[in-house]
């Protein structure tokens, strides 16, 4: 099991998909997602998505849990949605963990799980003939999860423990940091992990526990998605066997709006160890949507400015090697996200220099159209880049899966890459311009010393 916990390092090939409705399916030729995608909602609300691919002998298996740390809006109790991502192996009165686990082993299986601010998926990769089997001691664990409060307890000081081991990365403490001030309302404001006090509270939540698992583990919030070497036809009769009494209930969290940002802010970090330093500076930005131009670009502006061959890079990181590396993207969230901006300099004084580079190309963005022959090579190795991924049923679901997190629904990749194509050199600047200004900023530092320049400095964007 892992968490996503750094979303601008997660943000190669946003979303895609396709979706129909009924039990029917349809591929229109020259669709960047060309598989027949087939649906069927059972009569307790869970979602099936089927779709066939050619892996003889082998599916894809995922569930999508739509609860993730956005979730957590109880204070006090941030961190539950991955706790539960660790408590769903712990076993039931049929499969008990370790029953569970020789389950997969025999069938020679590759079974995960991770989670995210919007979800917690469940993955597995296994031999197509035992599609009942899976079915059937996938669908025991969702539906009569049990645990002790001995289990409970163990389970949480493993949380506690991977969360020590993540604050180890100088990434993590700056990505909970810049969450935490770029958010005053939304529960974005903390990380998948959660916030450290909450977590070290955990063993003390058992009744909570189960009144979230209760509340977000039910089937009008959950979506399987089998692929590979499959019949629809089959995979959703199975699905109606083992999941159908699955008992609904879900309540949905009432997530609280956040406020624009009016001024920027900054922090610094003073790291114990030897390290380069890091600069990350974040941008509100709008919520995922597949139809959205402003999304859509904000994806474009991502690798205009950060891939290899893009001329901010060439020029931090080839030319004057100034920094080891540089990235960064949107984080194509449900709600609101941030676009963020990662790079770790050779040395202290070379942060402003950095920064000054970045808001130049920015500010070229903003003020200078970018030449359409360059921004038509982008959109196409985005397509090209995406097609090529799609080369195992793992991969192919692992697409559908996010899609179905984000926005609901396998429809959105071929919407997304159609609006793409609408994406003009005048939509760079007007989004550039909205969203990369310095009221819209915020900028986290962290170095060995603590008298990092960054953060007093002047504005990582201008808006002109």
């Amino acid at each position: 099991m892992h968490v996503r916990r750094i979303a601008l390092l997660l943000l190669c090939g946003l979303l895609a998909l396709t979706g129909l409705a009924g039990a029917a399916g349809t591929a229109t030729s020259g669709e960047v997602f060309p598989f027949k995608v087939y649906k069927q909602t059972l009569d307790n609300g869970m979602h099936v998505v089927v779709i066939p691919y050619d892996s003889p002998g082998t599916l894809a298996y995922q569930v999508v849990m739509r609860t993730g740390s956005r979730d957590e809006v109880e204070p006090g109790h941030s961190g539950f949605a991955h706790f539960f991502e660790h408590m769903m192996f712990r076993g039931t009165e049929r499969y008990s963990k370790d029953a569970y686990n020789d389950v997969i082993k025999r069938l020679g299986a590759d079974a995960n799980a991770f989670t995210t601010d919007d979800n917690t998926t469940f993955h597995m990769v296994a031999p197509a003939s035992q599609l009942p089997l899976i079915m059937d001691i996938e669908s025991d664990r969702f539906k009569n999860l049990k645990y002790d409060q001995d289990a409970f307890r163990t389970e949480a000081l493993a949380v506690l423990g991977e969360y020590n081991k993540s604050v180890s990365n100088p990434v993590q403490p700056m990505y909970e940091k810049i969450r935490d001030l770029a958010y005053d309302k939304h529960t974005y404001k903390h990380t998948t992990l959660g916030f450290v006090q909450d977590i070290k509270a955990m063993p003390g939540y058992y009744d909570y526990s189960i009144q979230f698992f209760n509340r977000f583990y039910r089937p009008e919030n959950a979506t399987l998605i089998v692929v590979g070497d499959v019949k629809p036809e089959n995979v959703f009769s199975l699905a109606k066997k083992y999941f159908g009494d699955w008992k609904t209930g879900y309540k949905a969290a009432s997530i609280p709006m956040e406020p624009p940002q009016k001024e920027r802010k900054t922090a610094t970090i003073d790291w114990p160890n030897p390290t380069h330093p890091y600069v990350m500076t974040a941008y509100h930005t709008p919520a995922y949507s597949a139809a959205s131009v402003d999304s859509a670009a904000l994806d474009l502006i991502d690798q205009l400015l950060f891939s290899e061959s893009a001329p901010l890079y060439q020029d931090l990181v080839v030319k004057n090697q100034w920094v080891d590396f540089i990235q960064g993207g949107d984080s194509g969230n449900r709600d609101p996200g941030l676009f963020m901006i990662l790079a770790r300099v050779k040395s202290d004084d070379l942060i402003p220099k950095v920064q000054e580079t970045v808001a130049r190309y920015i500010q070229q963005l903003q003020t200078t159209p970018v030449d359409p022959k360059r921004l038509d090579r982008i959109k196409s190795h985005q397509r090209y880049a995406f097609e090529l991924s799609l080369d195992t049923p793992g991969n192919v679901a692992a697409q559908a899966a996010q899609a179905v997190a984000i926005t609901g629904g396998v429809e959105a990749i071929n919407q997304r890459f159609a609006t793409y194509q609408k994406v003009t050199p005048a939509d760079i600047q007007r989004v550039a311009r909205e969203y990369f200004k310095p009221t819209n900023e915020t900028v986290v530092t962290l170095a060995h010393k603590g008298d990092a320049p960054a953060a007093q400095g002047k504005g990582g964007a201008k808006n002109e």
